[in-house]
């Protein structure tokens, strides 16, 4: 039986992977500090014999005791409210964190996927986005402490494969979103949902004419999969390049939830990306695969999730207390 190493594995996109390696039949070790993960993404896990989870934080050390033989590094704070909040955590995970999962693989002879972003591209001057595009980042504004690390986390990785060998692959993520987002992570998928479900009025920053192209997590998922198991070493974009703006992306969301919300407008956050669009043409030649989930049946699903949650979940306005991590 393969055994997979998944940090940030109580987070969002990483409880997906436990499920779909689990799916797979690996023996999956799961790994996550909880300062932005939650255990009730895993909780339906813990009773499998080919689950364990570890309480970590790899910006320490890692040490997982027997062979490995894959290892998918997807810690990181991912939303804005959260890199704004502990920007030197974010930091860490992405450079300390990084370092020492590669000096795990590298040991353990395992094949290493690095979760990057489209971040990397900050906010871009070619549209769509091409893995070739090197990007427009402002290394000392707001957004830099994620961008950034991403960008050294994509060096370093590139670093051991060349100097020590080690098998490494790196995918881009876009905008992913599906059940167990966090209602209150400050990304739009959840802003607009729950102040839809809450009856309030659907907050857009700057003028709405900015875009977003944002793939179901199943697809996501299903292309990190396929990387893994690949040859290519070199960054792979993995998005749905179905594009909207901002403001007609806010019209769907009043009509998935049947709600009559005004939209109302605040000013633009300091260097957020005007337009976001993948180029996927590599992730087809080189994976045969494309995003199939639509849009129109994601959000359905989506937003299915945010209406069970409780009437506490939907309420509650902050994510957790970080103060404890700050150091």
């Amino acid at each position: 039986m393969k055994r997979i190493l998944i940090t940030g594995a109580a987070g969002f996109l990483g409880s997906h992977l436990c499920d779909r390696f689990i799916k797979e039949g690996y023996h999956v070790i799961a790994m996550d500090n909880l300062i932005t993960g939650d255990l009730k993404n895993i909780a339906h896990l813990f009773k499998l014999e080919h689950f364990e989870f570890y309480h970590h934080d790899i910006t320490t050390f890692v040490h997982v005791p027997g062979n490995l033989d894959y290892i998918l590094h997807f810690a990181s704070p991912a939303s804005p409210i959260d890199y704004l909040k502990i920007p030197i955590q974010t930091l860490k995970v992405g450079s300390l964190g990084t370092h020492n999962l590669l000096g795990l693989a590298r040991v353990k002879k395992a094949r290493i996927l690095i979760a990057s972003t489209s971040e990397v591209y900050g906010d871009p001057l070619v549209h769509p986005q091409t893995e070739a595009y090197y990007g427009n980042v402002n290394t000392i504004g707001p957004r830099g402490v994620y961008d950034e690390a991403k960008r050294f986390q994509e060096s370093i990785t590139m670093a051991y494969h060349t100097f020590h060998g080690v098998e490494t692959r790196i995918v881009r993520i876009f905008n992913t979103y599906g059940p167990r987002m966090r209602l209150n992570d400050g990304r739009v998928i959840p802003a607009f949902i729950g102040q839809a479900l809450r009856g309030e009025d659907l907050t857009i920053f700057g003028d709405g004419m900015q875009t977003r192209s944002f793939c179901y997590v199943d697809d996501q998922v299903e292309g990190i999969f396929r990387l893994l198991h690949s040859d290519y070493v070199y960054p792979v974009n993995i998005g749905n390049p179905d594009e909207i703006t901002i403001k007609d992306f806010a019209q769907e969301i009043i009509k998935l939830t049947g709600t009559d919300q005004k939209i109302v407008y605040y000013p633009l956050p300091e260097n957020d990306p005007l337009q976001r669009q993948p180029d996927t043409t590599k992730a087809k030649e080189l994976l045969g695969w494309k995003a199939k989930v639509t849009r129109e049946q994601g959000m359905k699903i989506t937003y299915d999730y945010f209406k069970s949650l409780s009437a506490e979940e939907l309420s509650k306005e902050e994510h957790k207390d970080f103060t404890s991590y700050i150091k």
